[in-house]
């Protein structure tokens, strides 16, 4: 079981890179299944979310080489994936259903997991496809989705980033324009529309509310670099407001940010584009008000790591999480440590600027882990963060090398010196 020690921090300083961001690596790797061509990806993360797409990916039948931080995908054929227990524990795995549908015809998919934060339905994606020409069938856990895709007109009720990307790859195939209405806007799908571009789809609107896809009949191959993790940033830069830091992101891509920035700068801290990337300077000392939304509104990943930051600012603070509903589970963990906070349904009020001492806590899900971490640097002692679910590494690249570099007390501890 991976366990990380964290002790108080000094103020935080330097430079540290960000890494490739998982949300828009995994779709990118699905949409490889779109063509027979070879497809060379740089800059992959070392994330066990990436490692197991690329294990499916196997499954589905593509050849798959890693050189270093370059990934190789060369789909020649494709099918439905062997029924290997991955589908079910990571919930991205349902991006492979678009693109195995519109150039295979079919697909057969156990239905996914993740982390337990919400009941977070596939029930968008399915519809999508309905609109378009699909047939769909749910049986023991599974799904069927067979037929051959024309365009349409889809309007999506939530604008879901997963349904977004799996529908944007399924019509880059599709007889026919497909319109899709309420689209997410992340940076990711833009991304991600990116990539389908380089390849030789034809797509308008990307990272707004409408997308527009004119189908064609093959994709070809292409080299691609993603885009920079803006949550692993975002995660790095409440360190740095935690600690009073003076930091260096480098890569980070403030434009991906606007809405964590704007928080940050309320609560007192100095955010600053830099040619490199993003400087932080200051400490968070100002109360907030924070409301989880879709892009570009503010990150529902980032509202375990900003509840930290408030927890050391005088006063009281207010956040609502709209996006899912078992999304303050980390609460406890961080009570444990000696924050004061009340949770009444979706709303979680912060009493902030009460010291913390160390604890053994646990991480319930990828951004909770993150946010305990966070906390062991103002705490009073040691913090023990257990992750028996290997939360940290699907999400986080070696977070707590990336905190140590920047002078904070944060280890990995081996397997023989890990307590119970």
């Amino acid at each position: 079981m991976p366990q990380y020690q964290i002790g108080l921090s000094p103020k935080l300083s330097g430079e540290v890179g960000v890494s490739t961001a998982k949300n828009a690596v995994l779709p990118i790797l699905a949409a490889a299944l779109l063509t027979q061509e070879e497809v060379l990806l740089h800059q992959m993360p070392k994330l066990t979310d990436v490692d197991n797409m690329l294990s499916i990916l196997r499954s589905c039948g593509a050849e798959v080489k890693q050189e270093g931080r370059d990934a190789v995908i060369h789909a020649r054929w494709i099918a439905s994936p062997d029924e290997n227990g991955l589908e079910r524990a990571m919930r991205a795995s349902v991006l492979i259903l678009g693109p195995l549908v519109a150039r295979a015809g079919e697909c057969s998919l156990s239905m996914p997991g993740g982390c337990a934060i919400g009941q977070r339905p596939i029930d968008l994606h399915l519809k999508g496809m309905q609109r378009l020409g699909a047939k769909v069938e749910t049986q023991g856990g599974m799904v069927h989705v067979t037929g051959e895709l024309r365009g349409a007109n889809i309007y999506l009720d939530f604008p879901s980033v997963g349904a977004t990307e799996n529908l944007v790859m399924a019509a880059s195939l599709a007889r026919g324009v497909t319109r899709i209405e309420n689209a997410a806007k992340e940076p990711e799908i833009a991304d991600l529309c990116g990539f389908l571009t380089a390849m030789g789809a034809r797509i308008a609107g990307a990272g707004t509310a409408n997308i527009i896809v004119e189908g064609v009949e093959r994709l070809h191959g292409a080299e691609y670099t993603p885009i920079p993790d803006r949550i692993e940033a975002g995660t790095l830069a409440c360190a740095a407001a935690l600690t009073e830091g003076s930091v260096l992101l480098e890569g980070a891509r403030t434009d991906h940010m606007r809405a964590l920035l704007f928080k940050l700068t309320e609560s007192g801290v100095i955010c600053q584009e830099d040619a490199r990337g993003l400087r932080l300077r200051g400490k968070a000392r100002h109360p907030m008000e924070a409301r989880t939304l879709s892009y570009p509104g503010f990150p529902t990943d980032m509202q375990a790591p900003f509840m930290v930051v408030a927890t050391q600012t005088h006063g009281l603070s207010v956040f609502l999480e709209t996006i899912f509903e078992n999304r303050f589970m980390h609460v406890v963990e961080l009570k444990r440590l000696g924050a004061r906070i009340r949770v009444e349904g979706q709303l979680a009020l912060i009493e902030g600027g009460r010291p913390l001492n160390g604890a053994h806590v646990t991480a319930t899900d990828l951004r909770a882990a993150a946010a305990l971490m966070l906390a062991g640097l103002v705490s009073q002692g040691q913090t023990l963060v257990s992750d028996p679910a290997g939360h940290l590494m699907r999400g986080y690249e070696r977070l707590e090398e990336k905190l140590a570099r920047l002078g904070a007390d944060a280890v990995k501890l081996p397997q023989a010196a890990r307590t119970n």
